[in-house]
């Protein structure tokens, strides 16, 4: 007589009614993971990333705008130079918050840690993963921004009650941003393709109406200005804490959706077409 010896069920996984072969409704966990890395070994590095903004507003918006003035912002109003650039950075925070962690982050994990390789070989889906990793970027880019926030108000540097409404703004932002440089950092192989991101992100930074209104370029260049992403999210995040709304800004979180939506197709086909195809 002999015996067998059941194999162990396997375990179930609920699924999501949307997207269940990309999604398992966990990215909560993927979050979780890289909130206890960065506890435990980058924690400086994040913090440091605060302060660059901070210190470009001390020298650009309150010593050099002792010398500048006001500046001309539309609707005919004038705002003090260091007003007028404060909410640009805080726009440039939450993108380098959000860029930096999916990008150089994302790279490593997938790359050299081959994380992704591990995650995806458990009940998870690539969607999990994508989202996990750039709801992650998205918090940091928000801790940025609340940062650089307090920062303006301790500085008078909030001209209006609306200015809180910059907070979700950011988090648009850094959403958006997030999404696209996951997606953008699948195809990158070598350290000397990461140069690219900052090839990218600097002209954005110098460019979109930051330090300078955009009437000052050429017509030609406002056009290409004007097709950057982060000229919405400066224009978007000015005319809250200037208190300047308009119904135009709704074109501007309509940008920002889109590219969401494109960004998170574009990371979660990735994530598949790599380690599950």
């Amino acid at each position: 007589m002999t015996s067998t010896i059941d194999a162990p069920p396997t375990p179930h996984v609920n699924r999501p009614f949307l997207l269940p072969s990309l999604y398992a409704g966990n990215a909560r966990s993927v979050m979780e993971r890289g909130i206890l890395s960065t506890a435990k070994t980058n924690w400086l590095i994040v913090v440091s990333g605060f302060f660059e903004p901070v210190f470009y507003l001390l020298a650009m918006g309150i010593g050099l705008g002792s010398y500048i003035g006001a500046i001309q912002v539309p609707g005919g109003h004038t705002v003090p130079y260091a007003a007028y650039i404060a909410p640009a950075l805080l726009a440039v925070a939450a993108m380098n918050g959000a860029v930096f962690d999916s990008t150089w982050n994302v790279f490593f994990k997938m790359n050299f840690g081959k994380l992704y390789d591990g995650m995806l070989a458990t009940p998870l889906g690539p969607f999990d993963v994508a989202l996990g990793e750039i709801l992650l970027a998205l918090a940091r880019g928000f801790v940025y921004a609340c940062g650089f926030m307090i920062v303006m108000q301790v500085l008078g540097l909030n001209l209006s009650w609306t200015a809180i409404l910059a907070l979700p703004s950011v988090l648009l932002i850094a959403f958006a941003f997030a999404s696209f440089g996951m997606g953008i950092t699948s195809y990158m192989k070598t350290f000397q393709h990461m140069d690219w991101i900052n090839f990218i992100m600097l002209p954005m930074f110098l460019l979109s109406a930051t330090f300078y209104p955009l009437t000052v370029y050429p017509e030609w260049m406002q056009v290409a200005i004007q097709a950057m992403p982060l000229w919405h999210g400066v224009e978007l995040v000015r005319g809250f804490t200037t208190g300047l709304v308009t119904s135009a800004m709704l074109w501007h979180v309509l940008y920002f959706v889109v590219m969401i939506l494109v960004g998170m197709t574009l990371t979660t086909r990735r994530l598949k077409s790599l380690f599950l195809d």
